[in-house]
């Protein structure tokens, strides 16, 4: 039986610094228009009321990175009409460039964003989990780069193992659609999927 692998984002480590966005844009030759890794800072607080009418402050946030999540049900495998994504015997979701038409179905159905249709390549592109490094043994890049160690990657129950790790928390959406395989050990502040108290801060930068 085929081991299903993963990534893990301890997000009570990652401080948002993005040193795994830009380690991997550098290994993939990515421009600067282009990121497949991408650091989510969500945020939100209220104003609390006591007794005696003092007002206190309550904000918190926290910063989560996420890529392709190497879906165990992808969507972009699914609507592709050509067979250009599909997943690897390792279960890692590539891209075939010598058959990918640009159609951008797959950047429609990914709900978490992943693949995007390149302005030059007019082809779809998006992490592979580092594919050939995997082959050979080693860590995708954002791992091997992130200074707090935030990231990891490996077999999936290994990574799911720990009492602390759940599959999702806001602003991501329901692991139902594709069955993420991706491990999360959340800040205490973490916010559900429905959440809608909170807001996410840099848009512009995840867009």
């Amino acid at each position: 039986m085929a081991v299903t692998l993963g990534f893990l984002v301890d997000v009570t480590r990652c401080t948002g610094c993005k040193t795994c966005v830009m380690a991997c844009k550098d290994y993939n030759d990515l421009d600067a228009a282009t990121a497949y890794r991408r650091v989510f800072d969500y945020e939100g607080g209220t104003w609390d009321r006591d007794e005696a009418g003092a007002w206190t402050h309550r904000a918190w946030c926290y910063s989560l990175s996420l890529a392709c999540n190497h879906c165990e049900e992808p969507v972009c495998v699914q609507v592709c009409p050509t067979g250009a994504m599909h997943k690897e015997a390792n279960g890692l979701v590539r891209v075939d460039t010598h058959v990918c038409v640009g159609c951008g179905y797959c950047e429609l159905a990914c709900p978490y964003q992943a693949p995007h249709v390149g302005a030059e390549t007019l082809q779809s592109q998006k992490c592979d989990g580092c594919y050939d490094r995997v082959e050979r043994g080693q860590k995708p890049m954002c791992v091997e780069a992130c200074p707090l160690r935030a990231l990891d990657f490996g077999p999936l129950d290994g990574l799911r193992a720990g009492a602390d790790v759940v599959e999702a928390i806001a602003p991501l959406p329901d692991v139902s659609h594709t069955r993420p395989c991706l491990a999360i050990r959340p800040p205490a502040c973490a916010r559900p999927i429905d959440d809608r108290e909170g807001f996410l801060a840099n848009p512009k930068e995840v867009e």
